[in-house]
């Protein structure tokens, strides 16, 4: 039996903040790998155009390289239409049904979840684990949002260690669109990707 986390996410780009968060995850909770799952097509992705699948792979692979414990999984990708995570999770235990998996998130996350597609089969197949303290939008601090999802869902839910970094991939998208310098938010070989392959600059 492993214990896996599951950083999901489009990974346009993947930066510093996610290596951190998996990473912190990976030791709190004694994890045996956390993989990262670009996903394919996201239904709430709607304001932008989600760069190629297999583009977004290689950054991850480049960025996760010197990290034994990290790999990258395309198992989101391979799946036609829509993916959505209670889907994805059920996949899984399907394959892997002695593994526990640990589904890493941030804040926003937690309060947003009841409106996920199933929210209820998604708590049931993976323990939650939060990053972030409180979240500003919030209606109830997060202790009180995590006791209502325990008793509503019998959710599992674990707190991350972390704060979750104020980096956001659509600001480095438009960053590496105007020539701007974005090495220290991602990793090198992810900075030397997007520049050779132009991936942001029609934007």
């Amino acid at each position: 039996m492993s214990r896996i986390g599951i950083m999901g996410g489009t990974f346009d780009p993947i930066h510093n903040g996610h290596l951190r968060l998996a990473h912190v995850a990976y030791t709190q909770y004694q994890l045996n790998s956390v993989w990262f799952m670009p996903s394919g097509q996201p239904p709430h992705k709607k304001d932008h155009k989600v760069t190629d699948p297999a583009l977004r792979c290689e950054m991850v692979r480049r960025a996760i390289s010197d990290y034994p414990y990290f790999s990258c999984s395309d198992f989101e990708i391979r799946r036609l239409g829509n993916t959505y995570t209670a889907q994805t999770l059920e996949l899984l235990k399907r394959e892997h049904p002695k593994d526990d998996f640990y589904f890493i998130i941030g804040a926003d996350s937690l309060y947003e979840i009841e409106n996920w597609y199933c929210p209820g089969e998604v708590m049931a197949r993976a323990v939650l684990l939060v990053a972030g303290r409180e979240y500003p939008k919030a209606h109830r601090p997060m202790e009180e949002q995590i006791l209502y999802l325990k008793e509503r869902y019998h959710a599992k839910i674990g707190r991350l260690n972390c704060e979750q970094m104020d980096i956001a991939s659509a600001d480095i998208r438009e960053m590496a669109s105007k020539n701007r310098s974005i090495e220290s938010l991602v990793p090198g070989p992810v900075a030397d990707y997007i520049r050779t392959h132009r991936l942001y600059a029609s934007l």
